[in-house]
């Protein structure tokens, strides 16, 4: 074994592999652009910009400047010295905080800033005279003087005003045949929203506090990505992860009263239950984003259904608006009530139990008594699974009622963690009757879900099962015996559903196959939506499984497909909700669809890197940090850092010659204890006090284990041999799943859903 224990001491000893190597910087991040590519960017509250890099007079329908669910204005156009400015012709760099557009002697500097219902439109120019402005679309009046400036009038808010104004106050404005001009001197435009006076003051005292807002807002940027920070061998990773986590923190926003995470943009801008607890641990735990997470959870809990009368007593609402409360899924509440033990292992907020548990109680209580039937199944609708398109809101797409192979994992899992808690809180009977129900779950369901080594993917209401070839079952494994089971499933996903663009929602033989989400000549898009459509927040799971066992390599070139498409595809550092199942004709990638930007997408790309292939568990309820990593081969080199409790875990990987050495750095107040389990080595734990360092050196023979306090001197030193049961189950997993490679489209010409043809074509509202 070659010696690095020396080399990762004398990093540790000197700051830390993170510190030393430190994160990247926001304007590392810069994308050039080459072809017109999809942006947005949100004030962090009720408002976002959502248009295209390149493209003149953008008029898609949702596009431009969004308040509070509605939109202010579609588009803009900006000229000098009489002629408009076309970005066509632009170089576009899009940077996490800024769009920068450089013309021939014009650089414009788009941004939004936090908590302000204001964008500033700077402009340099190299020649004088004279800047215009022009808001484009149907949707706002055209611009006109009043007696303090220049407003126009959004359709959607009648009694409010989009202002516009110049960066410096002296320099007056113009207004004719619909644009607004000013001199060069003038160094741009101020755009601010609300009433007349409102917009008035905004204006005033943006171009006061312009600099110290932009400096707020990149400062909150930074720190996060520092917070997380990351270099590897990979350097294109490293950034692609970074917009990932900031396009994800773009939809954590504050409204009703408390944070949440927007499902997606341009159109899920409020906050969805079932969406917002899947992208919990991805957007907010994993980044170390506590006091959102807590105020999340405690702020959803405040919607609550308590109604005992109510038919959905107990349940957290499915989607919270402008509008009001829908509590139409099933899955939301179980993910509640795991979100919040998640998040006291994240923190060892001991505190928050006797805040939530009262929460947590009448969910799972509520459950019990409303929804569960004699053999502990957790019942629901046809369309109260994640699976929930319905056509024209009344025809499920795709029914799986009543006995959801997902909904019981997640109703198991939500009675594990209420157990847990009630342990916490001295509740006894709460915790017996709890464990009770979800063991006589799980002693039902090999015997109900599971035939001929099949995990089938729900029970329908006469107890007969339904086996389409779904990816729900990944999620049941808990509750399965078989080791042998579970990974003829695992090898029947990847090979039939997991493409190379992502996961399928069903497969491509069965007759409901939709290989296009849209496809309007020939079926309505909500009949694809389930039915084949690809969805990139299942990869998560996916390469979690494939993980789990021992096919690393095959679920990193998914990763890295998916950090390739928000670098280099569709909107600029984010990850869409759907795409195609099949390229289209003469394509050789699919067509990405659905929202351009969706949370859980980018949530479940943060948790895989981070409790997946990093590995790293924490359960500080019990001081301890489960760490196990999962590195493929393409990475020899990582220094990153994770925020756990009060501190944050520091952590150093390296490989020579097949030989594998990680460092950890402690930065927590207190001691804890790191469980750590390596591919082949026996599991082990060893205490870390705090600021102290492990160093774990490895062959595939033995591992040596060495602990250094604060002040650098060694406290202990142990070898761990080799796992004989570890080396027989990885050979197991290796030659079981030997050969598995993505699924591949079959282009088959009988299809279905294919067989008819509309013309005109349909459109959302059709009912055939």
């Amino acid at each position: 074994m070659k010696k690095l224990v020396l080399t990762f001491v004398s990093l540790a000893l000197s700051g830390g592999l993170v510190s030393q190597a430190g994160g990247l910087r926001l304007d590392e991040l810069k994308v050039d652009i080459h072809s017109s590519r999809e942006f947005s960017y949100s004030d962090k509250q009720a408002g976002f910009f959502y248009g295209m890099t390149n493209t003149d007079h953008y008029s898609d329908g949702n596009a431009g400047w969004n308040i509070r669910a509605r939109r202010v204005l579609q588009d803009y156009a900006l000229s000098h010295n009489g002629t408009e400015l076309m970005r066509e012709t632009a170089q576009v760099a899009v940077y996490p905080d800024r769009l920068v557009r450089k013309y021939d002697s014009v650089q414009e500097t788009f941004r939004l800033v936090d908590n302000e219902k204001v964008i500033f439109i700077d402009i340099e120019s190299s020649k004088p005279g004279t800047l215009g402005i022009r808001l484009l679309g149907d949707i706002i009046s055209q611009p006109e003087a009043v007696a303090d400036g220049v407003v126009c009038r959004p359709k959607a808010y009648p009694d409010e005003v989009v202002r516009i104004s110049t960066m410096v106050a002296e320099q007056p404005l113009t207004v004719e045949n619909g644009v607004v001009t000013t001199s060069v001197d003038a160094k741009g435009f101020i755009l601010t929203f609300g009433t007349l006076e409102e917009s008035l003051a905004l204006a005033s005292t943006s171009r006061a506090e312009k600099y110290n807002w932009i400096k707020e807002r990149r400062t909150r940027m930074q720190q996060l990505i520092s917070d997380n920070a990351l270099r590897s061998n990979i350097g294109w990773m490293d950034r692609s992860l970074a917009w990932i986590e900031l396009t994800a923190d773009e939809l954590v926003t504050y409204q009703h009263g408390g944070w949440g995470i927007y499902a997606g943009l341009p159109w899920f801008t409020d906050f969805w239950g079932r969406d917002m607890f899947i992208s919990m641990p991805g957007t907010v735990l994993c980044t170390g984003q506590f006091d959102v997470a807590r105020n999340i959870l405690e702020s959803f809990a405040k919607y609550m259904d308590v109604d005992p009368k109510s038919p959905t007593y107990g349940r957290v609402p499915n989607r919270l608006n402008l509008e009001g409360i829908l509590y139409n899924t099933t899955d939301g509440t179980p993910r509640f009530v795991m979100q919040v033990y998640e998040y006291l292992k994240y923190t060892g907020d001991i505190k928050f139990i006797k805040t939530i548990y009262k929460s947590v109680k009448t969910a799972t209580d509520a459950s019990l008594q409303l929804y569960v039937d004699e053999n502990g199944y957790l019942t629901h609708a046809d369309a109260d699974t994640w699976m929930d398109a319905k056509r024209q809101s009344v025809k499920p797409c795709s029914p799986r009622g009543n006995r959801a192979v997902d909904i019981q994992a997640l109703w198991y899992g939500q009675l594990d963690a209420a157990a847990r808690l009630a342990d916490y809180m001295g509740k006894k009977d709460d915790a017996s009757r709890w464990r009770e129900a979800a063991a006589k779950l799980k002693a039902n369901f090999e015997k109900d879900f599971i035939a001929d080594g099949i995990i089938t993917d729900h029970l329908n209401a006469d107890g007969s099962r339904d086996n389409q070839l779904r990816p729900n079952t990944m999620y049941a494994y808990d509750l399965v015996t078989s080791e042998d089971v579970k990974i003829n499933d695992i090898r029947t996903i990847w090979s039939q559903l997991v493409y190379p663009w992502g996961v399928s929602s069903l497969s491509q033989w069965d007759d409901q196959f939709h290989p296009y989400h849209e496809q309007w000549h020939r079926y309505h898009k909500d009949d694809a939506y389930h039915n084949g459509t690809i969805w990139l927040w299942q990869n998560g799971m996916a390469m979690e499984q494939m993980i789990n066992y021992y096919q690393t390599n095959k679920a990193f070139v998914l990763f890295q497909n998916m950090n390739r498409q928000a670098l280099d595809q569709g909107a600029v550092g984010s990850l869409a909700e759907n795409a195609d199942a099949w390229c289209r004709p003469g394509a050789s990638w699919v067509r990405r669809s659905g929202t351009f930007l969706q949370a859980w997408s980018n949530a479940e790309q943060i948790r895989a890197w981070s409790q997946c292939f990093l590995g790293v568990m924490p359960d500080m309820l019990n001081c301890t940090i489960h760490i196990t990593p999962r590195l493929p081969r393409k990475i020899n080199s990582v220094d990153t850092r994770i925020k756990i409790g009060d501190g944050a875990l520091e952590y150093g990987y390296r490989t020579i010659d097949r030989n594998e050495a990680y460092d950890y750095r402690w930065t927590g107040s207190k001691a804890v204890t790191l469980s750590i389990d390596l591919p082949i080595i026996s599991d082990f734990s060893i205490s870390i006090p705090a600021g102290g360092v492990v160093t774990v050196e490895s062959d595939n023979d033995k591992a040596i284990v060495t602990v250094r306090d604060a002040q650098g001197n060694e406290t202990a030193c142990n070898t761990i041999e080799a796992s004989a049961d570890k080396k027989e189950f990885s050979r197991k997993c290796k030659s079981a799943l030997k050969g598995v490679n993505f699924a591949t489209p079959c282009y088959r010409e009988n299809l279905k859903s294919m067989s008819r043809y509309f013309d005109p074509p349909l459109d959302y509202y059709s009912a055939e």
